[in-house]
């Protein structure tokens, strides 16, 4: 079962990797892209040491960039390993997605061939998973991003940090990264052509159509979607020009991409993004539309060609199918912060939830017509600072909670309730049954908590069998009748491999308000569910 500081790792290694992929874009060239592909698989990915091993035109793999260790770097830099050899290498192992591995105890027959190889010293391994010295892992970089494609080189790396084997976090990370580092060696590639067009035609002007056909070919044929747009003016934005990678990412002709600015393309929420860039050259990361409706993830890339006489005209604009990446960084988030088992929000992902509706000053008195026209910015997030603006208007919609305790008159306020759940007798169904059993009555509870709350309602679970659930516009008795209707959606009987088995379930209702953290928050709602099982417990023992 996964503890609860997993989801914490996952997010700050996931933090790391999104900042060596932007590490990636910002080298001037392929020297430059290759030795930062090396050092963030050793700074971002966390193994002692990692070789680039470029395939040549010849078609085989020199070694191209290395990190991690000096020494080495100088006995192998430079040095070639035949295509032949390599291929043996990708052939064999164990398949871990698009990487192999090949464990020491059949990795010594590949001691004698031609591969510039190294070793991490360190002593034999004591556990199954941890990693042997002469243990070799490598991560394939194709043209394409996919195995499919044309092999631009291979990732080889050399024992974890943590001296075990990579899981299948491990795994996917480094996969991803190999996925991103074959774009960023392809874009360089293609950056370094297109400079290197760009000044043939510089020092060439007697060779114009010449230099004029180079460019073309290097536009039509990239590829990546390229395009050219009108730069200052009334018709600034208008494109110009398309390639056929381009056309055939968003679904649209040629001759209807001209009637168009990429402004008329992209996604409303992305607008502002996409103005600082035409505005400035750079890079952004945003959606556009394709011709069926649905929008499509891309980094756009403009540089200002200039023109000696006249100054800036032209945005040049290299577009970047990232739609498999934005895929998988939402299936890495929403991994690192739901629970594996019921797919409900974790408890990381709880505490973020109930932290974000609470600033840190208490709320002195009832809801003012301030608040209530502040309560247009409640869906946008100015961050800590603009909780605190000395301004003489609270920007914040504070969240209060009903006065009185429990059992008086409802008073009308409405908060934010947390519902504090702890299963009753979920222990011996999993003591008798099994944790096969005991999982299958998790699963359902939490399906059935799900489909009795509201739409905006959150359900999460913290562990175990505690759940938590946050309602929020609630009032006392709203409060109340919500837990009673939770409640009679657990009892019934759960049927599981043909058995029906039956749990109960306490709630204990806390009120969050602003001054509270979220802990306090979720503490209070616990004592108060330890303090309905004890008055239960009672009855039950007057009543037998």
């Amino acid at each position: 079962m996964e503890t609860e500081s997993e989801p914490y790792v996952r997010l700050a290694t996931l933090r790391q990797l999104h900042q060596v992929v932007a590490e990636l874009n910002t080298a001037r060239s392929l020297a430059d892209t290759l030795q930062t592909v090396a050092d963030g698989v050793v700074n971002g990915l966390g193994y002692e040491l990692a070789c680039v091993n470029l395939v040549r035109p010849d078609g085989d793999l020199v070694v191209a960039a290395f990190a991690g260790n000096s020494s080495a770097e100088a006995l192998i830099t430079g040095r070639v390993g035949s295509r032949d050899a390599w291929e043996r290498r990708l052939a064999m192992g164990e398949a871990w997605g698009a990487l192999r591995f090949i464990s020491y105890t059949e990795g010594w027959v590949l001691d004698d061939d031609d591969v510039p190889q190294w070793y991490t010293e360190g002593p034999e391994p004591r556990f199954e998973d941890e990693w042997h010295p002469s243990d070799r892992l490598f991560a394939p970089m194709y043209a394409t991003g996919a195995a499919g494609g044309e092999l631009l080189g291979v990732i080889s790396v050399d024992r974890p940090r943590n001296g075990r084997r990579p899981g299948a976090w491990g795994r996917e990370a480094l996969q991803m990264y190999a996925f991103q580092a074959a774009i960023a060696i392809s874009n360089a590639r293609l950056r370094a052509n297109m400079q290197r067009a760009l000044v043939r035609l510089e020092r060439e002007q007697q060779a114009l159509r010449a230099s004029e056909e180079s460019f073309r070919q290097a536009f039509e044929y990239a590829p990546s979607g390229m395009a050219i747009a009108e730069m200052g003016g009334d018709q600034h934005g208008r494109i110009l020009r398309t390639n056929d990678a381009l056309c055939r990412l968003l679904g649209r002709p040629a001759s209807a991409m001209r009637r168009y600015s990429f402004s008329d393309l992209v996604h409303p929420e992305d607008i502002g993004t996409l103005l600082r860039t035409s505005a400035e050259g750079g890079r952004a990361e945003l959606r556009l539309a394709r011709r069926d409706g649905t929008y499509v993830w891309v980094s756009l890339r403009n540089s200002v060609v200039a023109d000696a006489a006249d100054g800036p005209r032209f945005l040049l604009t290299h577009v970047e199918d990232i739609e498999e990446r934005k895929r998988r960084e939402l299936q890495l988030a929403h991994r690192a912060s739901h629970d594996s088992l019921t797919g409900l929000p974790n408890s990381a992902e709880l505490r973020a939830r109930l932290s974000a509706r609470l600033c840190r000053r208490p709320h002195a008195g009832r809801p003012s017509a301030v608040d209530s026209l502040d309560a247009a910015y409640e869906h946008f997030d100015f961050g800590p600072a603009a909780h605190q603006q000395d301004d003489g208007f609270d920007h914040h919609v504070h969240t209060v909670a009903p006065e009185g305790g429990e059992g008086d008159v409802d008073d009308g306020t409405k908060g934010l309730a947390v519902l504090f759940c702890d299963l009753d007798g979920f222990k011996s169904i999993n003591d008798r049954f099994g944790h096969h059993t005991g999982d299958a009555v998790l699963i359902e509870v939490a399906r059935r908590l799900t489909h009795a709350v509201r739409d905006g309602d959150t359900v999460a679970r913290l562990g175990g069998d505690e759940f938590v659930v946050l309602a929020d516009g609630l009032g006392r008795a709203d409060a109340q009748d919500l837990a009673v209707r939770l409640r009679n959606g657990i009892i019934p009987p759960i049927r599981v491999d043909g058995r029906a088995v039956r749990v109960g379930a306490s709630f204990g209702i806390g009120w969050a308000q602003c001054g509270m953290s979220a802990d306090e928050v979720l503490h209070s709602a616990d004592q108060r569910m330890y303090v309905e099982k004890r008055s239960r417990a009672k009855q039950h023992r007057r009543a037998g």
